[in-house]
């Protein structure tokens, strides 16, 4: 079977929260703890699909993505 989707060379995904929540629309506090995260310099490997691209991109100014 041939496989479908867009996948990274190893599949998962490197997440830091680097800002605060305080201030931020409450929906964007949500995706944050949905992402895993608790506090700044927390650090969280995610699975690289559309669901959680959609979620980071919602949050780009509080985090940082690496290739994990």
């Amino acid at each position: 079977m041939a496989e479908t989707g867009h996948k990274t060379a190893a599949g998962t995904l490197k997440v830091t929260l680097v800002k605060s929540v305080i201030g931020f629309e409450r929906s964007q506090r949500e995706v944050v703890k949905g992402l895993g995260l608790r506090r700044i310099r927390h650090t969280v490997a995610l699975k690289d699909t559309p669901a959680i691209r959609g979620m980071l991109h919602k949050v780009r100014h509080l985090v940082t993505v690496e290739q994990g």
